[in-house]
């Protein structure tokens, strides 16, 4: 199934996508939102709840929202695909442990709308296409054999970030990472049976266009299931926390010179069995 978050004349709702149209969950379903669904275990009643409905609206007529409008925690992985690693050029060893931080809810839109590049602090807005893990069952110390079965599905997420205030703190990269409305996900949750595995599976960035990023998650560092076991050492995972799971090389930094995101650019992550998530660039 692929879940949706959506607006429609200021009020928040949720569904099924079918066929380019959306079936209206919210006042079939006992949950408030999606983050509801999962948290009651409820996901497969959906399906049920959408069985011979009509299709309620269509996917161009509504404001799409991240498929968890209001995640409890947002929890970044950073140079975790190998490539990305060697990209630095500092002849470190791989690291024995992932670098991760986190992100504001109020740092991220849903798919279609405007990515902000913040003038007048910054410039360098840069994107960073990556796949998010969206939790559906809670843990603590989750046994990595075990972390599959707290996957309730994924998303595409743009993990955007603003580049020189990364480097505003010694050890820290949070102010880069969390300026309002910088990133983007979605654009909907395709559910965990919608996949054969999480060890190839494939994410594009492209602007304007042209591809930037391209890599699988073959190439990962540290494997979905890894992350998940680590994270739930330190924190208890809950129905609706997202792990976003690091980007491949391509970052517009990166290039010479580095290619920021202005005002009209286009980005687009594609994720084959999620979507394309799609916005434009605007200055705010």
């Amino acid at each position: 199934m692929k879940l949706i978050s959506f607006d429609v004349d200021g009020a928040e709702r949720f569904g099924i996508v079918r066929n380019e149209h959306i079936v209206d969950l919210t006042n079939k379903a006992a949950a408030g939102s999606l983050r509801d669904v999962l948290a009651r275990n409820a996901i497969g009643e959906l399906e049920q709840l959408a069985r011979g409905a009509p299709a309620d609206y269509a996917l161009e007529d509504v404001r799409f929202l991240p498929p968890i409008p209001a995640p409890g925690k947002i929890i970044c992985v950073g140079v975790n695909y190998s490539h990305r690693n060697e990209e630095y050029k500092d002849g470190a060893p791989p690291p024995q442990y992932p670098s991760v931080f986190p992100r504001f809810p109020s740092s991220l839109v849903g798919h279609g709308e405007p990515l902000l590049c913040p003038l007048p602090e910054s410039t360098q807005l840069d994107y960073e296409g990556e796949i998010a893990i969206i939790i559906g069952k809670r843990g603590r110390r989750i046994a990595e054999d075990r972390a599959e079965e707290h996957i309730a599905g994924l998303t595409c997420m743009n993990e955007g970030t603003v580049r020189d205030w990364l480097r505003h703190g010694k050890f820290n990269v949070t102010q880069g990472k969390n300026f309002d409305h910088s990133g983007s996900i979605g654009p909907w949750m395709a559910t965990a049976d919608e996949f054969d595995g999480y060890d190839k599976l494939q994410v594009v960035t492209r602007v304007n266009g042209e591809e930037r990023q391209r890599d699988t998650t073959a190439n990962l560092m540290f494997s979905f299931r890894f992350l998940i076991h680590y994270i739930s050492r330190w924190t208890t995972l809950e129905p609706g926390d997202i792990i976003s799971t690091g980007t491949p090389i391509g970052a517009g930094v990166r290039f010479d010179p580095p290619r920021f995101l202005k005002e009209g650019d286009i980005v687009e992550v594609e994720v084959p069995g999620i979507g394309i998530l799609r916005n434009p660039i605007e200055n705010g």
